[in-house]
């Protein structure tokens, strides 16, 4: 039996959907701790998928791509993400059915090659470089002639970009707010991409200063001031600009209170809702954490968690059925 643990991901912003000078996309993104996905996977005459029927669509899909002819897989879900929040699950589920395969059968693919096999990264990287080694991610997006178009991960098929700067994240706890909804996905998340881009060269251009000259060097400095101002900053430009205006309003009050109460930076990840907020202690996290499940529990409904960057991918292991 093969068992996989895979971490979600905060994504950040994307960094360039102008493509004047040649490239689109590029990422920034942090690994998490919490919450994450569980399977268990082993040999079997067809294909069964226990568990959340969304999240096992997208891995018996995976698994078709990958699968020797004849054979089958069981895997079992034990611990599931929530799909279409901002967590990345998708690419999750797709990687860690993929991996489960490649083990099982011997396949000897890497973790990029299953991504490209299953179709995943062709937009943000962040989720793939998540599994393979975790940390803080910055990815360079890809070649705009390769890829064509203005468009999302799900309708996308180049490969994922290539990963520009990876580090570990600081000790710092992560305040994160899963409210009840969905963000944005499918055709939906298609139309905002044809509708917003090509986003103004100006705005890519600011991204890009305060990811190269504030967000990176507070990142090597463990300076979480100077962290979170740039995290502030990257919601009011770009394409984040877009997906933040895209929120309802309790999920704009949640970013905003975290940032009035203790929270360095706040801000959505990928389409959304989940709001993080990031601090300097655990103690400081737990005040927040109770704060913000007030807020949600009188808005939206959902829950509130405490968690931290992790600084490794995911973890396979190999044991008895």
């Amino acid at each position: 039996m093969i068992k996989v643990v895979t971490p979600s991901r905060l994504h950040l912003t994307l960094i360039d959907l102008n493509a004047e000078i040649g490239r689109v996309d590029g990422g920034a993104g942090i690994t998490l701790e919490y919450p994450g996905l569980e399977i268990s996977a082993s040999e079997a005459e067809n294909i069964e998928i226990i568990g959340n029927p969304l999240l096992a669509s997208k891995m018996q899909k995976a698994v078709q791509a990958l699968l020797p002819t004849g054979e089958g897989i069981k895997l079992h879900i034990k611990d599931s993400l929530p799909d279409h929040v901002g967590l990345g699950s998708g690419t999750q589920a797709a990687l860690s059915a993929a991996v489960a395969v490649n083990k099982i059968y011997g396949l000897g693919k890497s973790v990029r090659e299953l991504a490209v096999v299953v179709g995943r990264g062709g937009t943000s990287g962040i989720g793939v470089a998540a599994f393979e080694n975790g940390g803080f991610i910055l990815d360079g997006g890809h070649k705009f002639k390769d890829k064509g178009a203005f468009s999302p991960s799900s309708a996308s098929h180049v490969p994922p970009g290539p990963v520009l700067f990876r580090r570990d994240f600081p000790d710092w706890s992560i305040v994160l707010a899963i409210p009840e909804g969905k963000g944005a996905h499918d055709a939906e998340e298609v139309d905002i991409f044809k509708k917003y881009c090509p986003v103004p060269l100006a705005e890519v251009q600011e991204i890009s200063h305060v990811i190269l000259m504030q967000m990176l060097p507070a990142l090597v400095e463990e300076d979480l001031e100077s962290f979170g101002k740039a995290i502030n900053h990257i919601q009011t430009v770009g394409f984040k600009k877009r997906e933040v205006g895209l929120q309802s309003q309790p999920v704009l009050d949640i970013m905003n209170y975290m940032r009035d109460n203790g929270a360095s930076g706040s801000g959505i990840s990928s389409f959304g809702p989940v709001v993080y907020g990031i601090v300097g202690s655990v103690e400081e996290g737990k005040r927040l954490q109770q704060e913000t499940q007030r807020m949600l529990d009188e808005s939206l409904g959902g829950r509130v968690l405490l968690t931290k960057g992790r600084n490794r991918g995911a973890d396979i292991s190999e044991g008895p059925d």
